[in-house]
């Protein structure tokens, strides 16, 4: 009888962020045991980039210099690709996977509650959709989103019509 793996994540070294999840293969063995998957960082990191995003005071994510140099790639055709991952960082062993995250928070909502929320999804998502075991999620929280601020996303209105 053989063992099956399947393989999570990248690095440097030829077997870094290798999982081994070993199973049987064969005949007797289940169908989605037989063979071998592999999940890049970068995957990891857009999945937890979406999760974040979508909890409720969360106004943006990367630090100051990161989401300066994000909204100008934005503007360049085909330059915006990197949107998702700005501000999250990844690292992925074996069976598990540590996340960083950079947010930017709504004034008004309370940080403590945000941050519980940013945990509690990112962690649901990357274990439901990798099978990974998130050991944790790290928040700095990096700015305060003020309702006056004028939206970085909308492009400047010129002087001439």
């Amino acid at each position: 009888m053989t063992e099956n793996m399947t393989s999570v994540g990248g690095g440097s070294r030829p077997d870094a962020g290798l999982s081994a999840l070993k199973g049987r293969t064969g005949a007797e063995a289940p169908a989605e045991t037989r063979g071998k998957t592999t999940i890049a960082d970068g995957v990891v990191a857009k999945i937890a980039g979406m999760a974040a995003r979508e909890v409720p005071g969360i106004f943006s994510l990367g630090a100051g210099m990161a989401r300066a140099f994000g909204a100008m790639r934005e503007r360049v055709p085909g330059g915006g690709s990197g949107a998702v991952t700005r501000g999250v960082k990844v690292e992925v062993g074996e069976r598990q996977a540590a996340v960083d995250l950079d947010v930017v928070v709504e004034y008004g909502v309370s940080i403590v509650d945000v941050a519980g929320g940013v945990r509690t999804n990112v962690i649901s998502a990357v274990e439901r959709m990798t099978g990974l075991e998130v050991v944790e999620v790290n928040i700095a929280v990096d700015d305060v989103h003020l309702p006056d601020e004028e939206d970085e996303a909308e492009p400047d209105q010129g002087r001439v019509r």
